[in-house]
């Protein structure tokens, strides 16, 4: 494959390194000139118990980038997909296409700026950080997945997740990849919760007494996804099944449980939410990812609680408002007037 990558941070660095270390015509774009630089001159190196390797392909910032490719994997924050969509357009060949590997329902902002047809959906959950320029570290294994957002499997997709067996010889094409995105809605919105804290993913969807927020979020959310006709699918221990009002008893719970022993295999042991706000310093994608589902949600007359406190809160702990606590997250018990409880088959219900 000839492929650009718009983005070499920690989604789009890792999935490129892989790639250009199985022989494919790689090049990066990346608004940090630092990193650019230090791809440039010292190569892309990939850190972390899962490998450890450095490839070399050229990076450009978007202003020195020429030509065009049939293959432009857009992996910037769900913040960005706009303006970076804007400004890759003329780098995409007439039949090429933007495949999203991003967080979030990016794919209907690019369908909208580069045309549905020119549009490919993708969902990746691995784990990995970008640490310093020219630096990515690589974490945890995750679901990847690939599809066509009109759902038909076409050779396009096809030839897409062929490659990126390259990365993880687990890519799979899907005809939902709505389904899969939706999914991942759910489970993000439970990591920004978390992101509230500074407790690591695993030990904080351990904690029972929280466990209905969790719930509660990924009800709402999946409540949204059904009514404009999506069909939310599991991943990596995330079953959406589970969270559904007339699951089985204890359901959420073993999938919460299946939730933390994922993520305790993996050496990503914060969200990349936390470390936008704990160590990057700089607001996180939450008006992108769940601010979304929040107006969506309306369109469909679903209301949406806990997920709209949950968008003021990380707001409130961007700017310094609320500290990353726990005291921060419990905040949550109460969005709107609305008391989360926790009924006797401990699932999480609104009063």
């Amino acid at each position: 494959m000839r492929a650009l990558i718009w983005g070499a941070g920690a989604i789009g660095g890792t999935l490129g390194a892989y790639l250009t270390r199985a022989g494919h015509d790689i090049t990066f774009v990346d608004v940090v000139e630092e990193h650019v630089r230090e791809i440039n001159r010292s190569g892309l190196r990939i850190t972390g118990p899962i490998d450890e390797f450095t490839t070399r392909a050229p990076a450009y910032t978007p202003e020195a980038l020429e030509g065009r490719w049939d293959t432009v994997i857009l992996a910037t924050k769900a913040h960005h997909t706009e303006s970076a969509a804007e400004t890759l357009r003329p780098h995409v060949t007439d039949n090429g296409c933007v495949v999203s590997a991003q967080n979030g329902l990016n794919e209907i902002a690019i369908a909208r700026m580069v045309g549905a047809e020119r549009t490919v959906g993708s969902f990746v959950n691995f784990g990995a950080d970008y640490l310093e320029p020219g630096v990515i570290h690589y974490g945890g294994h995750g679901a990847v997945v690939v599809g066509e957002i009109d759902g038909r499997v076409t050779s396009r997709v096809e030839s897409i997740r062929n490659v990126w067996r390259d990365f993880d010889k687990r890519a799979i094409v899907t005809p939902n990849i709505w389904g899969f995105l939706w999914g991942k809605e759910a489970y993000g919105a439970m990591l920004f919760a978390t992101a509230l804290t500074n407790e690591s993913i695993a030990d904080a969807l351990a904690n029972p007494a929280h466990r209905a927020l969790y719930i509660g979020l990924a009800r709402e959310i999946n409540a949204v996804a059904r009514a404009r006709g999506v069909m939310p699918e599991a991943f990596d221990g995330f079953d959406p099944l589970a969270y559904e009002p007339n699951a089985s008893e204890g359901a959420a719970e073993r999938s919460l449980d299946a939730l933390v022993a994922h993520n305790r295999r993996s050496a990503k042991t914060h969200s990349g939410i936390w470390r936008d706000i704990a160590v990057r310093k700089r607001p996180t994608e939450v008006d992108a990812q769940l601010g979304i589902v929040v107006m969506l949600a309306r369109e469909v007359g679903v209301p949406t609680p806990l997920t709209e406190r949950l968008v003021q809160l990380v707001h409130d702990v961007e700017r310094g408002a609320r500290p990353q606590s726990l005291d921060t997250l419990e905040q949550l018990f109460e969005p709107n007037g609305v008391r989360v409880v926790i009924d006797h088959s401990n699932a999480a219900a609104l009063e």
